[in-house]
Formats: C-alpha cells, sequence, structure tokens
C-alpha cells in the first residue's frame, strides 16, 4: 500500500492516516539505517524525525520513479551525511601536559575498556564485535552494507539512495563483507581455541 500511487497522493493531499501509515510502515527500518550509520540512538531519534518532516514537506517533488521506501532511505541517508560532517572529533595530544586551574600539571586519565568476558554472554559478545566491526568500516562501505546486508534492499534500491551505479554498490558491499570477514576472523578463532580450553 505505501508504495501504490493512489497513497502516494494521500500523502501529496496531507491526509493524516496516510502519513501515519507511512510512519509506522518505515520507522523501523529509517531509525536502524541511521543507527547503524550514527552509533547513536539519539542521533538516530533525530534523523529519523528529520527523514519524516522532510519528506512530507517535499512529497510533492516525488517524481514515483523509485519506490517511497527508497525515496526515505535516501532522505534519511542524506541526513546522516549532515550530522557526520557537522561532527568534529575533538583531539588531543598526548604530549601535552593536563594542568588544573592553578597550572598545576596533572596525570592523563585514560579510559578502562577492557571488558570482563565472565559478565558477558557470549551472544551479546558476538553481537557487540559484530557492531564494532560494521562501525569500523569506512563510511562508504558501511553505508552499502547497512543498506543492503542489515536493511535488505536490493542492489538497485543500495544504487539509487546512496546515487551510486550497481556494480560500485556491488564492489563496496565485496569490499565490506570481505573486510567483515578479516576484523571478525580473529575473533572467531580466539573464540574457538578458549571453547578447547
Amino acid at each position: 500500500m505505501p508504495d501504490d500511487p493512489a497513497f502516494v497522493e494521500r500523502l501529496r493531499a496531507g491526509d493524516k492516516e496516510a502519513c501515519a501509515i507511512c510512519v509506522r510502515e518505515h520507522s523501523a527500518n529509517i531509525y536502524n539505517l541511521a543507527l547503524k550509520l550514527t552509533g547513536e540512538p539519539a542521533a538516530a531519534e533525530d534523523v529519523l524525525q528529520e527523514t519524516f518532516l522532510s519528506a512530507f514537506k517535499s512529497i510533492s517533488r516525488f517524481e514515483g520513479k523509485s519506490q517511497l521506501s527508497t525515496w526515505l532511505y535516501r532522505i534519511a541517508y542524506n541526513a546522516v551525511l549532515m550530522r557526520l560532517r557537522k561532527r568534529q572529533v575533538e583531539t588531543v595530544s598526548l604530549d601535552e601536559p593536563v594542568e588544573d586551574e592553578e597550572g598545576v600539571p596533572q596525570p592523563r586519565d585514560f579510559a578502562d575498556w577492557s571488558e570482563n568476558p565472565e559478565r558477558a554472554l557470549l551472544d551479546a559478545e558476538m553481537h557487540r564485535m559484530m557492531d564494532d566491526a560494521v562501525a569500523s568500516l569506512s563510511e562508504t562501505l558501511r553505508s552499502v552494507f547497512v543498506l543492503r546486508d542489515v536493511n535488505g534492499l536490493s542492489t538497485a534500491q543500495t544504487a539509487q539512495v546512496l546515487g551510486l551505479s550497481e556494480e560500485a554498490v556491488k564492489s563496496r558491499l565485496l569490499r565490506a563483507r570481505l573486510a567483515l570477514r578479516e576484523k571478525l576472523s580473529a575473533y572467531m578463532v580466539g573464540r574457538a581455541a578458549e571453547a578447547k580450553r
């Protein structure tokens, strides 16, 4: 129903029920896309809201050349890109001393990123490892992987959302899958060795 031309006309007419259906049908996928690309639930919620606000404001420009869902993904992807461009990673030189208000040198505090393996269930740990591996992909590879393999878009839809050729999508998807396999293989080998002990 949401890709039916009559449904799109209802959206253009400002039909509140049609808008509610559109939001209900597409929210989960758009949120998941934004979450995977930003890594932050609050940012993903903002992208979700921005996507629907932008879509409903500009529905008159939707030409129907692609599916409505693909058009929404494109809007969400652009919103994510804008957010990522605005992020400025604050870096601090480890060579520069840290001083308190009086100018007295202070030791640097570093977060302890080690995990207590007894606290984590194996499935949760594997899920985290996969999320970390996906997050470590470059933005170009991560976008293709999330749209194609996580959200289940076709190659053609992914190409439309990202403004790429289908060949470029296939190439990037292959590179993303190979990178993930490489990142996760060391973890899986270590896990298998622990299981044998």
